[in-house]
């Protein structure tokens, strides 16, 4: 016994080194074989194990080396704490573990990693230890049987990688015990074990991941079907254990979601990667189930994930190219899965939604007697619930030629998801134009609230090209207008809200153009296409934004710069920007701007009445960026667009940032700023006003602002800027020259309404 342990310790030593082995392989069998009783599939006792190694011992090497290695310390029971058989095969399951890891690793030595080889092919060939650890699943020491699972997973993906025949026992484990959803564990550690092999496959640097899925999801294809109907066809309130049923329905959502990531990045069309696309029904049923609310959010979630295309981004990421070819296969489905979110938010799906989350603690979530208990809404789920919608009305949309169609059908869910949101945004969405609910819902996840933008952008242009090849959108220009601001879709409200979010500044945006952490790029190329088009409308928004805050007293940016009077002019700068006479007016015609009846704006400022500083509309930029600079290959986007190219070094993102960081430490060091910049002069040049812009000395009674219109062409004007001089040393990750025309033409319409002023 003590030299059974000493030799499992040093072997456990030299492996954990990745060290050679001095003696044949099969003088170690003995060793990392273990005894487990073939009457009742459960772990042998002491005395069991001891007879066991009696009739091993036929097989017993006479000597093997343990000679002391010089080692870091690790930390192994004593001789005296190992007198269990259960210490033994922990750590027999343990040696076992790592020598498979270190087959599969690359840094592993080859003479090593080839002893290392036969020793494990021969525990599955003649000690048929995959048998074994099936068995000790049922033990009832959870330790041991997660051992076992973790060890068998790799096992069978040893046997992938090496084009071994996959374990039979192992198959018939999982078809038994998959045909029909039961209330077992063995079910579950079926899924757990199944998940596992395809993480390592995700997780594996060879180039035969295809090939490796595919043979092992050819054994399973048809079980994971049955087991899909039978888990959903079941009554969830008849259950006699919930609790089993329902970490059966969280590690199947596991499962579920590598599978279909695999089908998206490895390009395979196995039934079981589409059984959710087959059979969407199942899964939204779920949501109505009487079961836990963190499981609903789960399957929200995971709905999100699967329209985002964005299922097992964690595993694929760095190892599938950012843009792949379309796929028929992988659209149609996506339509079926969003036509059936769709009928069922009809069928009041919102309504069964558990919104309202109790606040955790370090000591649990159950509130002591005396102290006030609060609540607040899940904003998690009200952020996948909002998506999920939207990406399936554009998913819907993208799809549909009937103009009047998607008219109906966008009010329709729109008012759903508005009122659906309505009780749990403070103050109410009443006050405020509905367009204002998406920055509101989201302000907390940037990556999400781009990707609601991006399709709330879509659903719009779908719409704009489908009433524009059916009608005439000039002659209901004003019902058409009020048609996108009711159901809050408005692009331009939707940018000019995200703006406001981040302070209208620039060193912002070009964090989110350099980073692929979001689809922003995307999503700014795409506005700023429409921009082009559709400036008339953009500007007069932007006047009936500035007359809504100024009736409501609301500053702009949070903060409200001070008044300055130039002493040689006595002039003072003006409250905001009017619109020009060739602009139309749209307070009179957008009920949404305020409570009290709108009106006309009724004064058309002079010329010289536009005075004002150029570089103080900039806000102060954070110390930090928002996110790490990551590749950029998720910014291509469109075909027509040179942005799209392939992605430098990280260290060229780290020279960026300084750029950036130093330019905008720079700005903020002056006291005073030029009215007319050197290269591209916005306002007019008989003016020069200085302009206060610390928030702190602001008088309270100061209310007056420069206009969102001029704040958002300043912040388009330093974006350029950057990019520019980021471009010239070589920093920006990408090729950024159509970005730059499109940011140049808009600089050239805006100087032209400028100069109507």
């Amino acid at each position: 016994m003590k030299v059974f342990c000493e030799v499992l310790e040093e072997l456990y030593k030299k492996v954990l080194l990745g060290a050679t082995l001095e003696n044949d392989s099969h003088d170690y069998i003995f060793y990392l074989n273990p005894a487990v009783s073939d009457q009742d599939c459960s772990t042998a006792t002491s005395l069991e194990w001891a007879n066991t190694c009696r009739i091993q011992g036929r097989h017993q090497p006479i000597s093997v080396g343990v000679a002391p290695i010089a080692v870091a310390p690790v930390c192994l029971k004593t001789n005296s704490q190992m007198s269990g058989s259960r210490e033994v095969m922990l750590l027999q399951l343990t040696v076992i573990k790592v020598m498979t890891t270190r087959i599969l690793s690359v840094k592993t030595e080859f003479h090593a990693k080839e002893q290392y080889r036969d020793v494990i092919k021969i525990l599955l060939e003649s000690a048929k230890v995959d048998s074994k650890l099936i068995c000790m699943f049922q033990n009832s020491d959870k330790l041991l049987s997660h051992m076992a699972a973790q060890c068998l997973a790799l096992l069978l993906y040893f046997q992938l990688r090496e084009k071994i025949t996959l374990s039979n026992s192992w198959i018939a484990f999982c078809q038994k015990n998959l045909s029909e959803c039961s209330e077992s564990n063995k079910a579950i550690y079926c899924l757990w074990t199944l998940t596992a092999i395809i993480k390592e496959i995700f997780k594996d640097s060879c180039s035969q991941k295809t090939e490796i899925l595919k043979q092992f999801l050819t054994h399973f294809d048809t079980i994971f079907e049955v087991f899909y109907n039978s888990l959903f066809s079941q009554h969830f309130e008849n259950c006699r254990d919930t609790s089993k049923i329902v970490n059966i329905l969280m590690c199947f959502l596991e499962l579920l979601e590598l599978l279909i990531a695999s089908r998206i990045h490895l390009k395979l069309h196995f039934t079981c990667q589409r059984i959710l696309f087959l059979k969407p029904s199942c899964m939204l049923e779920v949501i109505t189930w009487p079961i836990q609310a963190f499981v609903k959010r789960k399957v929200i979630i995971f709905l999100k994930k699967c329209l985002l295309c964005k299922v097992g981004e964690d595993l694929c990421r760095g190892s599938v190219p950012a843009l792949m070819p379309p796929d028929h296969h992988v659209a149609v489905d996506m339509l079926a899965l969003a036509n059936a979110v769709l009928q069922a938010v009809n069928s009041g799906l919102l309504k069964t939604l558990s919104v309202y989350e109790k606040h955790s603690f370090f000591g649990g979530d159950e509130v002591q007697p005396g102290c006030e208990h609060i609540t607040s809404p899940d904003h998690v789920i009200l952020r996948a619930a909002s998506l999920v919608i939207m990406k399936s009305l554009e998913i819907k949309f993208q799809n549909c030629s009937s103009a009047s169609e998607m008219k109906v059908d966008l009010q329709r869910f729109m008012s759903e998801l508005l009122t659906f949101l309505k009780p749990h945004l403070q103050p109410s969405l009443q006050l405020h134009n509905p367009c204002k609910w998406l920055s509101r819902v989201f302000i907390e996840q940037d990556d999400d609230m781009l990707e609601a933008a991006k399709a709330s952008l879509g659903i719009y242009l779908t719409l704009t090209r489908g009433c524009e090849a059916t009608e005439s959108l000039t002659q209901g220009k004003e019902m058409w207008d009020h048609h996108t601001h009711e159901n809050g879709y408005n692009p331009h409200c939707i940018f000019l809200f995200f703006l406001k979010n981040i302070g209208f500044d620039s060193t912002v945006l070009l964090d989110f153009l350099i980073s692929s952490e979001t689809c922003f790029l995307e999503y700014f190329v795409r506005y700023l296409k429409l921009l082009q088009k559709d400036w008339d409308n953009f500007f007069t928004i932007c006047n009936n934004f500035d007359a809504t805050e100024s009736k409501y007293d609301v500053s702009i940016c949070g903060c409200v710069p001070s008044l300055v009077q130039d002493p040689s002019t006595n002039q003072t700068i003006p409250h905001r920007l009017t619109a020009p006479h060739s602009h139309r007016d749209v307070c009179a015609r957008h009920s949404w701007a305020s409570d009290a009846p709108s009106e006309p704006l009724k004064a058309v400022m002079s010329k010289g009445a536009h005075t004002m500083c150029a570089s103080s509309l900039s806000s102060p930029r954070a110390s930090q960026s928002l996110v790490d600079y990551d590749s950029s290959d998720d910014s291509d986007v469109e075909s027509t667009d040179q942005c799209l190219a392939n992605s430098k070094q990280t260290s060229l993102h780290q020279q960026a940032t300084k750029e950036i960081q130093d330019a905008a430490g720079t700005s903020r060091d002056k006291k005073e700023f030029s009215l007319e910049p050197p290269s591209r002069p916005l306002v007019l040049k008989e003016f020069d006003t200085a302009f206060s812009f610390d928030c702190e000395v602001a008088p309270n009674d100061v209310v007056s602002e420069v206009g969102i219109f001029y704040r958002i062409v300043k912040c388009f004007q330093e974006l350029q800027d950057a990019i520019c001089r980021l471009q010239k040393k070589n920093l920006f990750p990408y090729n950024p020259t159509a970005l730059l025309k499109l940011l140049k033409y808009i600089e050239v319409i805006s100087n032209k309404t400028m100069n109507t002023l």
